[in-house]
């Protein structure tokens, strides 16, 4: 790779860095905050679980006609289908903040092995949505900075994490959506 790409490719690291560190601190921060029980007047979000549990689904499916794209060599199109596979996990991110601090958590209710599988696939589900924030902002940054070489290496990466992520993020609401009350 020439040194001009890679100089591109560097001015991004702190960003990368940076936005890895703060997006997990403030979102587990603002687990623990319910705006109601620190006396703001807000209306609890209930009714978005179902929505981000379907942008997560979309998500999913964007990312595979995004991969089909590339590899039948249509590069405008899967640039368009990552950058809006980004803007979904954005508004993911932005109404399962909205609910949690406005709404108070919903408890798993289930029983047995039911309950293992569901903790399970949680707790991957975290620690993955965790794990791919620098993957998918390395990836990005290889593809605008026209490193396709070390972009395609990393994708075949970010890819199944990324869709991991995804399609977790819908079993789980589906596996806790008969306890939210």
């Amino acid at each position: 790779m020439d040194s001009v790409n890679r100089e591109k490719e560097k001015k991004y690291n702190k960003w990368i860095v940076a936005l890895s560190i703060t997006i997990p601190v403030v979102v587990a921060a603002l687990f623990g905050v319910n705006l109601k029980t620190l006396g703001f007047n807000v209306t609890p979000l209930t009714f978005l679980p179902p929505i981000y549990a379907a942008v997560n689904g979309l998500t999913a499916v964007v990312l595979i006609f995004a991969v089909v794209a590339i590899k039948n060599k249509n590069r405008k199109l899967h640039k368009r289908l990552m950058k809006f596979a980004i803007a979904l996990s954005i508004a993911f991110l932005l109404m399962y903040i909205a609910y949690h601090t406005t709404s108070d958590s919903t408890k798993f209710g289930g029983e047995g092995f039911i309950k293992y599988i569901y903790y399970f696939i949680l707790l991957t589900h975290i620690v993955l949505s965790i794990v791919i924030i620098p993957f998918v902002l390395i990836t990005y940054v290889r593809a605008i900075t026209n490193n396709i070489e070390r972009h395609k290496k990393i994708a075949r990466i970010t890819f199944p994490i990324w869709l991991y992520v995804a399609v977790t993020g819908v079993i789980v609401y589906i596996l806790i959506s008969p306890y939210y009350a």
